[in-house]
Order: C-alpha cells, then structure tokens, then sequence
C-alpha cells in the first residue's frame, strides 16, 4: 500500500511538471507556431500548451518594419525618360492564419536584416514595373495614384511569404536631364499666361459692366429726380393746406390757452394758498415733532450716559471686588503658610526642649542614684565614711586657703614669728572651714577625728593580745 501511494505521488508530480513545462503564453505582437507530429498551431495573444519534447515551438514577430525602397539606377517611362524613385513602405507578417503558415515555411530562422533585404528586392521590383507603364506627368502629378498601383502590384507577391504591406509612398522622383524641372517652368508660363489672359478678359468684362451699370444708374437718376420734384410738388400743396389748418387751430389755440391761462392762473393762486397754509402746517408738525425728537434723543443720550456710568461703576466695583478678594486670599495663603512655618518651629523647638529634658532628666536621675548611692555608702560606712571624705578633702581645703598668698607677689611682715605666723595663719583659716561645716552639717570633724585616733589605740593591744 505505502508502494501504490509513492507512485501515485510519482505520477501526479510528473504530470504537474509536464503541465508547467508545456505551459506558454504569446504575447499580442508575436506568433508562436507550434509544430508537432499532428498538425500545426499558432498562438497569438493568448495562452496554450504543448506536449513538450514531442512539439516545437518557433516564433514570428509581428512588429511593423520599415523599408526604404530606391531604384539602384534609372528606371525609363513609357515615354522613355529615366527617372530615379525614391519610396518607403510599412511591412509586417500577416497574422492571418494562411498568410502565417506561407510566412512559416518561407521566413522562420531568417533574420531581420535578412527579411528587409528580400522585401526591398521584391518592393523594388514591383516599383521599377509600375514606373515604366506610366508617363513622368502622371508620376508627378498623381503620386498617390501611382503610390496605389505598386501597392497593388506588390501584394501578390508578398502574399505569397505570409507578408502584409501596410503602406507604401512615394517620397520624391529625380532625372538627370532635367525634365520634371522644365516641364515645371512650361507649367509655370502656361499658368502665368493663363492668368494674363484671365486678367485682361476680367478687365474687360469690368469695363463692360462698368459702362452698363452707369447708363442704368444714369436713367435711375433722371427717373428718381422726375419723382422727387413731382413728390416735392404735391408736398408744397399739403405744406400750404396744412399752414392754414395749423393756423387757424393755432388762433383758436391762443384763445383757448387764454381763457386756460386765466382759469390756471386762478386755481395755482388758490392752490399757492392752500400750499402755503399746508406748508406753515407742515412746518410746525415738523418743528414740534423735531422739540420731540431732540428731547427723546437727549433723554436716550443722557440715560445712555447714565447706563455707561452704572455699568462702568459696577464693573469697577466686580474689579475691586475681585482684586480685595485676591488680596484677601493672598494674604490667607501668607497667613496660612506663616501659621504652618511657626508650627513647624514650634514643634522643632518642643521636640528640641523634649530631648534637651530627656537629656536633663536622665542626667539627674542618674546623679540622684549616683548620690543615693553614695549615701547608702556612706551609710553603710558611718562615720569612716565621712573622715575618710574629709581626710580627702582636707589637703584641697588647705591648698584653698593658701592660694591667696601664692598670689601675693611680695609679703612684709613685722614682729616675731614670720613664716611661723605665716603657717598658723592658714591653719586657723582651716579650722574657722572645720567650724563652718559644723555649724552648717552639725558633724563636728575634730570630734570625729579625736574618736577615731582613740578607737584606734584602744584597740591596738586587744589586737596584738588576739595575735597572741
């Protein structure tokens, strides 16, 4: 099974390879002719297949080539005058399907160049053909015509190599004798002669018309004056006819324009009347009606100004409103933030004099143990305790009350005694201490001392008689 499956899988990729290697598409300008063991197709513009490797495909351009067709030398007319033709003509392969298969078998492998030199052979063929059966004025004159004939003649011919002939002309004739020049010059005279003669006829013919126009306009004239005096006649009658009618309609005119006169005269004083009263009228309703339009003007002036100065006071109020309440709130904030700055010290100042407390309490919590302590000692130690502090003390005491004469520069003294004097002076002074600190402790120290130096003698011998 897995076999069958690989070989279909063989099969259908060689199929869709045989498809795409077949598949081929001409373009509009080109034929590809598709020759296999059948029959033979052409592709133009369009898409198809070939079996490859079995077919063969050849290509044929479409395109439109052009040929400049010259006679190599002089070719003569049927009136015998050699002329040289220059022409050019638009070629291309046919695409019609008969044409295409002549053009197969006669054209494919042949180059452009190649191409081009076979069809101006043939082209000039035909022209040289052409040329001699007609005459040099027929050439001349009718070059499309003769441009037409070799086309004609040629097409055959190009048929038959699958080739179309789009179009062909004729660009110019030349001959060595001069012969188109001259007969150019005697068309000139005959058409210059032609034309003198035209010309003098013309004249001619004017003059005749001329002299036949004047005599008719000559007798319109008379026949026109004839009218117009007899016109004029009548004309002078009706005038006079018409004066008296004019006249007498005039006078009674005057008479009738008098009696109006005086009757319009009448009416437009009465009428000047009326229109001056009208008038005085009129001015007054127009005077009173200018007083009130003046007073209404003045009140809307002064109320507009009394508007103006309202609204200018309150919006000068808003503003002062407005920049009090800016102040206002200025100096809130400033009062706010001083509030906020002074609490910020306060607080830094208490927390400073809290921990500058802590620091003081703690200190003197520990001096007070210190000197509970010390006077639990003390306690404990009696009255040793505190001879033992003087005993300390006293060397400091003496120092004290001698210090004042370590700063005397210079001692003079008179009597006996000197120095003697000198040292029972500090000691007096040491005793009036002793005395201060009885007076003040009520612990008299001389006591103290005198009881310890007893104790101490007195217990002397009981000890040695223990060591014993």
């Amino acid at each position: 099974m897995p076999g069958l499956i690989i070989a279909a899988a063989v099969v259908v990729a060689l199929l869709v390879l045989l498809v795409i290697a077949g598949y081929m598409k001409a373009p509009p300008d080109t034929a590809f002719i598709i020759s296999g063991p059948l029959k033979r197709r052409v592709l133009i513009g369009k898409a198809g297949w070939r079996m490859p490797f079995i077919t063969r495909v050849d290509r044929l351009s479409l395109r439109v080539m052009q040929v400049d067709v010259k006679t190599s030398e002089a070719v003569p007319t049927n009136e015998f005058i050699n002329v040289t033709v220059d022409g050019v003509a638009n070629i291309k392969v046919s695409s019609d399907t008969e044409c295409l298969n002549k053009a197969a078998e006669a054209l494919l492998g042949m180059s452009r160049v190649e191409l081009i030199s076979m069809v101006t052979q043939v082209l000039e063929g035909n022209m040289r053909e052409i040329v001699g059966s007609v005459g040099l004025k027929e050439m001349v004159q009718d070059r499309q015509g003769v441009a037409k004939k070799i086309t004609e003649n040629v097409v055959p011919d190009m048929r038959k190599l699958g080739i179309e002939v789009v179009n062909f002309n004729i660009q110019n004739f030349k001959d060595a004798a001069g012969t188109i020049e001259n007969m150019g010059i005697d068309n000139v005279e005959q058409i210059r002669k032609n034309a003198q003669i035209a010309k003098a006829n013309a004249q001619r013919d004017i003059a005749i018309a001329t002299s036949n126009a004047q005599q008719e306009a000559n007798a319109v004239k008379v026949e026109a004056e004839k009218k117009i005096a007899e016109q004029n006649a009548e004309l002078a009658i009706q005038q006079a006819d018409m004066k008296v009618k004019a006249d007498t309609k005039k006078a009674e005119a005057d008479a009738a324009y008098a009696i109006r006169e005086q009757d319009q005269r009448k009416i437009i004083e009465v009428a000047k009347t009326e229109a001056d009263i009208a008038r005085r009228e009129k001015e007054a309703d127009l005077a009173e009606k200018d007083i009130a339009i003046r007073e209404r003007e003045l009140d809307a002036q002064i109320r507009k100004q009394a508007d103006a100065m309202k609204y200018q006071t309150e919006k000068e109020a808003e503003a002062d409103l407005i920049r009090r309440q800016k102040e206002a709130e200025a100096k809130l904030y400033e009062i706010i933030k001083d509030a906020e700055a002074e609490k910020a010290r306060a607080e830094a100042v208490r927390f400073a004099m809290e921990q500058e407390a802590e620091g003081i309490r703690a200190k003197g919590l520990a001096e007070a143990e210190a000197i509970e302590k010390k006077a639990e000692a003390q306690k404990k130690m009696g009255e040793a305790s505190v001879l033992e502090m003087y005993l300390n003390a006293l060397p400091e005491v003496v120092k004290n009350a001698a210090m004042p004469l370590s700063k005397t520069d210079k001692i003079v003294m008179y009597g006996d005694g000197n120095s003697t004097k000198v040292v029972r002076d500090v000691m007096t002074s040491a005793n009036q201490i002793m005395e201060g600190v009885k007076e003040s402790t009520g612990i008299d120290l001389g006591s103290l001392l005198a009881g310890f130096a007893v104790g101490k003698t007195t217990n002397k011998p009981s000890d040695e008689s223990t060591a014993e």
